[in-house]
């Protein structure tokens, strides 16, 4: 077999309240994946704006 022959794996994408009966448990373990990884960039984006924001309000007192 040919490295050539191997379908390209394809992104895991999950929608928001998709149904999940057709999901093997490997499936649903990569979507956890996914989903902690977004949510610990969406804090880290948070916690930079909230930083941003304090550093102005300080700015302007």
């Amino acid at each position: 077999m040919s490295l050539f022959d191997e379908e390209p794996r394809r992104k895991t994408v999950h929608d928001i309240g998709q149904d999940l009966s057709l999901l093997s448990v490997g499936d649903i373990d990569e979507r956890i994946a996914l989903l902690r990884g977004e949510i610990t960039r969406l804090e880290e984006e948070r916690s930079r704006k909230g930083d941003s924001k304090m550093a102005a309000e300080a700015f302007f007192r």
